[in-house]
């Protein structure tokens, strides 16, 4: 009979230990979100050349140096380049489903610069990223939308209704949201010091120097979108 309590005693202990163990567990998961995390996070940047890296060695585009500036900052992530030049916000949105069946834990979505050098009607413009920002909130994952710049070129009416596409479709969807991608370069009075100093020689694309000062500006709004993501 001792033999037998002592079976069921010992049977019991370890039940209980094994019970304490995945208390522990759970309450160290509940204190530090993504400890038990086994594979990095993966963030696809969702763009055109600005994403792409057009022009500049494969190491030396956005993607890698924010990656890189991540990894700088303690984040275990992996970025995907999504970016395909020349694409407007309609490619984006033709490109959404089969983007989002690699199943990323987040999305940077930078889009619209081609639409606005095409003068493509904001409504239209509006309604693709709309469409996309749909789709990862059906799938839920978080985005963070970053704008771009948009000139007089086509008339005061133009320029306003798609400088306010960005904060409303971030504010309508709970998106983070970046307002200019090129802010950290334009941003400053001289112009022309700025494209001689960070832009390639066509003064639409970013040089390498141009890229790492974009990475510093927005890597703080993506390190969010990771936290929104964890």
């Amino acid at each position: 009979m001792r033999g037998l309590l002592g079976r069921l005693s010992g049977a019991y202990g370890a039940r209980a230990a094994i019970r304490n163990l995945g208390l522990a567990v759970a309450l160290a998961a509940l204190a530090f979100p993504g400890a038990g995390r086994a594979e990095p996070l993966t963030v696809t940047a969702l763009g055109d050349s600005l994403t792409q890296g057009y022009g500049l060695p494969p190491g030396d585009g956005f993607v890698p140096q924010l990656e890189r500036w991540l990894a700088g900052q303690g984040a275990d992530v992996r970025l995907v380049n999504a970016g395909v030049s020349g694409d407007t916000t309609q490619g984006g949105l033709s490109r959404i489903d089969w983007t989002l069946a690699d199943y990323p834990d987040a999305l940077i979505v930078a889009l619209g610069g081609n639409d606005i050098l095409r003068g493509i009607d904001p409504a239209t413009a509006r309604a693709n990223l709309d469409g996309i920002l749909t789709r990862a909130r059906a799938e839920g994952v978080p985005v963070l939308l970053v704008g771009i710049a948009v000139p007089g070129n086509y008339g005061p009416e133009y320029q306003s209704a798609f400088r306010a596409i960005y904060p409303e479709l971030a504010a309508a969807h709970g998106a983070l949201l970046y307002p200019d991608f090129l802010a950290a370069l334009t941003s400053g009075g001289d112009r022309q010091q700025a494209l001689r100093d960070w832009f390639q020689p066509d003064g639409l694309h970013p040089n390498a120097e141009g890229v790492a000062r974009i990475v510093e500006a927005i890597g703080p709004s993506v390190l969010k979108l990771l936290d929104a993501a964890g």
